[in-house]
């Protein structure tokens, strides 16, 4: 069971968190019905992502989680894999929280997400929850408290163990010294993922969520976001390349985050019709529905017209603003 633990497959049908079995006895096939719905939360959040929707149905699985305990009797080993699948959905309705801008909700999510995973004493899941809360403090503005979270996240043990999980640390890292405005230790913490990464066994088991999103793409999308707060847009536009040419079909989230840092990077390059044409060609539905991505593309906006205003590229951009989000854009 150790094995298999987040790697079984998506049923579109289970999207709900449905009510919890009548059986006195709870036992393995009920923790496998819940992880199947885990990897369905999952692979919502990187097709749309920071979605209230996802938040309140990843939350209502937490809860149905927990129902089971009261449900009936079960092992200690299936009761820690109860909490442990309590304590994943809460650590997705906080990173949808996180994702959606939604920070007040993402912190009660969080303090939740961190008691359950004390009690499933699962370590990745703590990695995963101190990781989630490190960026949304970066998020919030808040680097220092976003350092010292992610800090908890790289002292854990699991990090020693597999270098995967100290790489997906130190990305995060760089990210962070960005929001701080420390260029070397950005370049140092990027160089140090990189070297992780490439140390990682490949074969090695991994929870399915770490598998779903972390690799080099990643990697260099948060180096982008990096040297974007840090003013270096031609290192930005740089990772951001590098980032789109290796980000899986799936990443539709992922794709049009970094394609809209592109824009913006490319814009302060004074390449503005080039950056136009890239902001545009983030998918509309994240340009409307993803609040991250819309904030970004309305700030590009702003930013267009203080660097070349009376362009044909601004005009172009004011034609496409008003046709997506409406004349108030």
């Amino acid at each position: 069971m150790q094995r298999r633990r987040f790697t079984l497959g998506i049923t579109a049908a289970a999207l709900s968190a449905g009510p919890a079995p009548t059986s006195h006895r709870i036992g393995i096939s009920d923790v496998e019905r819940l992880q199947r719905r885990f990897a369905d939360v999952v692979a919502s959040d990187h097709r749309h992502g920071g979605q209230l929707g996802i938040e309140k149905q990843a939350a209502a699985l937490a809860d149905a989680a927990l129902a089971m305990q009261e449900a009936g009797g079960a092992t200690q080993r299936v009761r820690g894999y109860l909490y442990g699948c309590a304590a994943a959905f809460r650590s997705s309705a906080m990173w949808a929280a996180i994702d959606g801008q939604r920070f007040d909700a993402a912190q009660t999510h969080m303090r939740e997400a961190q008691a359950l995973a004390e009690m499933a004493g699962d370590q990745a899941l703590k990695f995963r929850i101190w990781s989630h809360t490190g960026t949304m403090y970066r998020h919030m503005g808040r680097p220092a408290q976003a350092l010292a979270a992610n800090d908890v996240a790289r002292g854990l043990s699991i990090t020693r163990r597999d270098p995967m999980f100290a790489s997906l640390g130190l990305a995060r890292q760089v990210a962070i010294c960005g929001a701080t405005g420390d260029q070397a230790g950005a370049r140092r913490a990027y160089d140090e993922a990189q070297r992780a990464m490439d140390r990682a066994d490949p074969h090695e088991y991994r929870p399915m969520w770490l598998l779903a999103f972390y690799d080099q793409a990643e990697l260099d999308s948060l180096a982008q976001s990096a040297y974007m707060a840090l003013g270096n847009f031609e290192r930005a536009e740089f990772h951001a390349f590098r980032s789109l040419a290796g980000l899986r079909p799936h990443m539709r989230r992922s794709r049009a985050i970094t394609t809209s840092r592109l824009a913006r990077a490319q814009l302060e390059q004074g390449a503005a019709e080039q950056a136009t044409r890239t902001a545009m060609s983030v998918s509309t539905d994240a340009a409307v529905q993803h609040p991250r991505v819309a904030l970004m593309l309305r700030e590009f906006g702003n930013r267009l017209d203080t660097i070349a205003p009376d362009t044909d590229a601004a005009g172009t951009w004011s034609e496409y603003a008003h046709t997506t989000w409406g004349p108030a854009a």
